[in-house]
């Protein structure tokens, strides 16, 4: 067969002989034309080369040369910069901001047309801002915040300054204005002057429903860690990204790491073949009934439950709650607390099934994962056989649970690493800005912050507070665009991917209604 082919008898076939040709002497004008071909070429090869000399010989000359180069020019690579913190010397002196941090930030992206088109769960930007696309977002829609808010957050000149209304949860209002003040180190001058209110408590809390009807006002524009369909809330990235010292849980980009080994430890065929939860029940009625589900002497519903007791956990050093030592069972179960829950993201970490109990809340990236390519759903009104069954079709379909599980964890370490939080949070508070319709300011009581003052003299909890700040810190400026955002949702587009979802759900209740209807037959 290879023989046969038009490039086999280049290889194989000897070519037909002929008679020589008689060779002709070079006459002086072909020698000419010659010689300018070649000068020509090496004056083009000379216009992007390196210089160097080099002689060329001729029979009337020897001692011409010419001006060519040895290597090709490439573009000078941009050296990426760090910068540490610009700290006092003594606790006693007052932090002040440095004056000196680079204004803008120098890319080295040729065309910055061709960066990476964001992650696809970026299009929710468009749909959160969607109540304010037509009014736009005067003072007076922002005031009307104020009510739920725990902060006010002002970017002004590249500076950020913050007005607190009441006490957060814990650190949660800290490491969010930390990781704010991060997203400044990394494209330092990339956002607009602009204000918001920031909620740091669990539940969304602007309802739909009051601002809707042919009088209604625009709906206060309130940022906070999750939302859900009855709420407006603007969905933003959650404080533990940079690290929640409370229950010494790492910055997310420390914790990819050590997720990443830890699901190399065991292979999921080696794992316990049950269905894992570890966390705190009594925040919710919805998770007390979750341990009904527990094993026990009479019934096993293929469920392996634990009751976290973050005082005691704490006072014995942490040393049972490292997320990268809990992928040792083939499936992770997630289900809500008050609200969602930060836990969401450490389990879909682990190359393990998770088993989402039907959720009401979503964070900014939950929305584009898709039941049985990423997550299992679990019925929230009949967990036990719920899990039952998700547990025993992954046992009998190891090939597809082991993708599912895997699809997830590529998700967290591909589209969820820290350079696309910062390009979710920096494309997010851009077009934002562009629909205020007033000039910011800065509150009376504001406070000047920057990452020197919120970290140099930072005290407690052990020294946790600053090591994970020390660890989340931006070194310098980023020397690459953010990625591409990606344009709104076509309606048609969203209705058949939300179609999609809710078809994927139904099918496994239906698969699982026939699980069950084949067992009560034996």
């Amino acid at each position: 067969m290879l023989r046969g082919s038009g490039l086999a008898r280049q290889f194989f076939e000897k070519p037909p002989w002929r008679p020589p040709l008689k060779r002709k002497t070079p006459t002086t004008a072909a020698l000419l034309v010659l010689s300018v071909v070649l000068m020509t070429a090496l004056i083009t090869y000379s216009s992007w080369i390196d210089t160097s000399v080099v002689f060329i010989e001729n029979s009337n000359d020897k001692n011409n040369t010419m001006v060519v180069s040895k290597k090709p020019k490439t573009p000078v690579p941009i050296q990426r910069i760090e910068i540490p913190l610009n700290c006092t010397a003594s606790k006693n002196q007052t932090q002040t901001c440095p004056t000196d941090y680079p204004k803008t930030f120098q890319t080295q992206d040729i065309d910055p047309s061709l960066n990476p088109v964001c992650p696809d769960y970026f299009r929710w930007i468009h749909e959160d801002l969607r109540p304010w696309k037509t009014s736009g977002i005067t003072r007076d829609t922002v005031e009307r915040a104020k009510g739920s808010a725990t902060f006010h957050l002002v970017i002004k000149g590249s500076k950020v300054y913050v007005k607190n209304y009441r006490p957060a949860i814990q650190t949660r209002d800290v490491f969010t204005i930390w990781g704010i003040q991060q997203l400044l180190r990394k494209y330092p001058g990339g956002l607009p002057d602009l204000e918001i209110m920031f909620d740091t408590e669990d539940r969304p809390a602007i309802r739909s429903r009051d601002y809707r009807g042919p009088n209604a006002t625009a709906p206060p524009p309130l940022f906070r860690y999750c939302g859900d369909k009855k709420t407006l809330d603007i969905v933003f990235p959650d404080w533990s990204f940079w690290g929640w010292a409370e229950i010494n849980i790492k910055p997310w980009e420390s914790i990819l790491k050590d997720v990443k080994h830890g699901n190399n430890k065991i292979k999921w065929t080696d794992r316990e073949p049950y269905a894992y939860w570890k966390g705190n029940p009594f925040v919710d009625v919805n998770r007390q009934d979750l341990l009904k589900c527990n094993v026990t002497d009479q019934q096993d519903w293929n469920a392996r439950l634990f009751i976290q007791d973050w005082i005691l956990e704490g006072q014995q050093g942490f040393k049972q709650s490292n997320v990268a030592d809990q992928c040792t069972y083939r499936y992770k179960i997630y289900i809500e607390g008050y609200a969602w829950s930060v836990s969401e993201k450490y389990i879909l970490a682990c190359d393990s099934v998770t088993l989402m109990v039907q959720p009401q809340f979503y964070d900014f990236f939950m929305r584009s994962m898709q039941p049985v390519d990423h997550y299992w759903p679990v019925r929230n009104d009949d967990k036990c056989r719920s899990l039952k069954f998700a547990v025993d079709w992954g046992n009998n379909h190891k090939k597809k649970a082991q993708e599912i599980g895997k699809a997830a964890s590529s998700f967290m370490q591909e589209q969820l690493k820290m350079d696309y939080v910062y390009d979710y949070m920096f494309h997010l508070l851009n077009e934002y800005a562009k629909l205020l319709k007033f000039e910011p300011i800065i509150p009376q009581g504001a406070t000047e912050l920057c990452s020197e003052v919120i970290a140099c003299h930072a005290e407690g909890l052990q020294g946790r507070k600053k090591k994970f700040m020390m660890e989340s810190l931006v070194k310098g400026p980023s020397i690459t665009n953010p990625c591409t955002l990606p344009p709104p949702y076509d309606p048609r587009a969203l209705a058949a991917f939300l179609r999609r979802k809710n078809n994927s759900i139904l099918q496994v209740k239906k698969w699982e209604t026939g699980y069950w209807e084949s067992l009560n037959k034996q």
